[in-house]
């Protein structure tokens, strides 16, 4: 089981020459999202990003520690110094651009539509008279605001991965638009019988280009020591080994 503090030890920092400062905190939505953060029946945070952060922090031979955040105030929490970076399933966007620096990114993945098997749908020529699930402060949410209203879409926005899951499954819901490698935890479950991917949506940029570790607008050295990390967690497979561990399959940039 993974600790809350990420594993480098104040030892191992001095051996390696590094100076002794403030652990980095590294936020993540407080709402667990699975695969990628959850809590393990220990009460403690886990998850591929969890996991990941932890190997990244590793590389950079820093001590880091876990900083759960309140999605929708995660990008203020930064700027205001609360917490270090963001790995949290970020999409990189030119919005968030504006106001924060992003990483390379560290995976990608489409947004898809998932709901009933028996529903028709077979794309967003469909949506007319649908109630249609988004998370709050996603991609999904800005996308559907912008391109989906004016094809009769009922859109609903929730502050919470797991309450559009419940919803969907009350029937309270019609669609969830959400991205695609998040919902194979779902669709994964004994009790999604009868749920199913029925459409991707189409490529556009308010989707982002990639998902990477959101930092402060001028923290150039920690940008720097980030990407080389990131990279080097990818380049000797650990990324790729946590993916296929979390997902069976290869999430991550190359």
């Amino acid at each position: 089981m993974k600790k809350l503090s990420l594993l480098i030890s104040a030892a191992f920092m001095v051996a390696a020459g590094v100076a002794n400062a403030e652990p980095l905190k590294m936020a993540f939505s407080s709402e667990p999202y699975p695969p990628f953060t959850f809590k393990a029946s220990s009460g403690e945070w886990t998850g591929f990003e969890v996991e990941l952060g932890q190997a990244i922090c590793a590389q950079m031979q820093t001590e880091c520690e876990l900083a759960p955040t309140g999605w929708s105030g995660i990008i203020p929490s930064l700027n205001a110094g609360k917490v270090d970076f963001i790995l949290g399933s970020m999409s990189i966007t030119d919005e968030r651009d504006k106001v924060i620096d992003f990483s390379d990114p560290y995976y990608d993945a489409g947004a898809i539509y998932v709901g009933r098997t028996d529903m028709d749908f077979a794309g967003e020529g469909d949506l007319d008279g649908k109630v249609l699930a988004v998370q709050g402060a996603t991609t999904h949410a800005g996308y559907a605001r912008k391109k989906l209203n004016e094809a009769g879409a009922d859109i609903r926005i929730y502050d919470q991965h797991e309450q559009m899951i419940r919803d969907l499954q009350a029937g309270r819901v019609d669609l969830i638009l959400a991205d695609q490698i998040a919902m194979i935890s779902f669709l994964g479950r004994d009790d999604a019988a009868g749920y199913t991917t029925l459409a991707e949506a189409p490529a556009d940029p308010l989707f982002g280009k990639g998902v990477g570790v959101g930092l402060r607008d001028g923290d150039d050295d920690l940008t720097a020591k980030m990407n080389t990390a990131i990279h080097a967690v990818i380049d000797d497979g650990t990324c790729t080994e946590l993916s296929q561990r979390y997902f069976d399959t290869d999430i991550c940039a190359k």
